[in-house]
């Protein structure tokens, strides 16, 4: 039997906060002598009432501060934590090889969100744009038990060895993306997830490989109405 974390399995489960809450803004979460998670709090937070995580991860050669902008300001007005993670390599360890030391970072993030925060199961969210879409499909797909939405953006690939739960998944993909043709990727991953039986809005702009803002709008709106 695979080992669950080779597979993108996480060890995160939901608890009671036992930390004092983060100030409001953007805040490094203090684990990591280089490549830092962020966390960007609304002032409307109230950390001790259920609140949606949402977890934003970058594309290729990114970084949370390049990232963040595609979803910050719906954080504000939604009322949503949101965590910004980096890869430790230029870009996701399984965008390289497979699942290894992203993962467990992963899983240190988000367990010291929850220290902080009371979070809200029925939104916790894996989102990303480019390899960071990748990152989320694959790894939100392996860890269907606490993910509840994937928002995904211009994807390449979808690598899953286990599949848990059911999250809702919203893709994304322009029909003028040179980088990731459409063909082999936003068409092909959501008519396989329906195939499969996941719940799917598929959506495509006329645009090149860029996450455009109606587009985010409509995803936050998947998640969120």
């Amino acid at each position: 039997m695979i080992d669950p974390h080779l597979a993108g399995g996480l060890d995160f489960a939901h608890r009671l906060p036992t930390q004092p809450p983060l100030d409001p803004g953007r805040r490094t979460l203090g684990l990591f002598d280089q490549g830092d998670a962020i966390l960007f709090v609304p002032p409307s937070i109230d950390p001790r009432r259920p609140t949606p995580l949402v977890t934003l991860f970058h594309g290729g050669g990114g970084s949370p501060t390049k990232i963040l902008p595609m979803l910050e300001e719906h954080a504000l007005k939604r009322g949503f934590l949101l965590l910004a993670p980096q890869s430790i390599f230029p870009t996701w360890d399984l965008v390289i090889g497979g699942h290894g030391p992203d993962r467990q970072r992963l899983d240190e993030a988000l367990a010291e969100v929850a220290s902080r925060f009371l979070l809200d199961p029925a939104r916790f969210v894996f989102a990303g744009h480019s390899d960071g879409g990748s990152y989320a499909l694959s790894t939100g797909l392996a860890n269907g038990r606490i993910v509840t939405h994937l928002v995904i953006s211009s994807a390449g690939f979808m690598s899953v060895h286990r599949q848990e739960g059911a999250p809702r998944v919203f893709i994304s993909h322009g029909t003028k993306d040179e980088q990731i043709p459409i063909d082999r990727s936003g068409r092909f991953h959501s008519a396989k997830l329906r195939e499969a039986g996941y719940d799917v809005e598929y959506v495509e702009y006329d645009g090149p490989h860029r996450w455009q803002p109606p587009v985010v709008e409509n995803a936050m709106d998947f998640v969120f109405n």
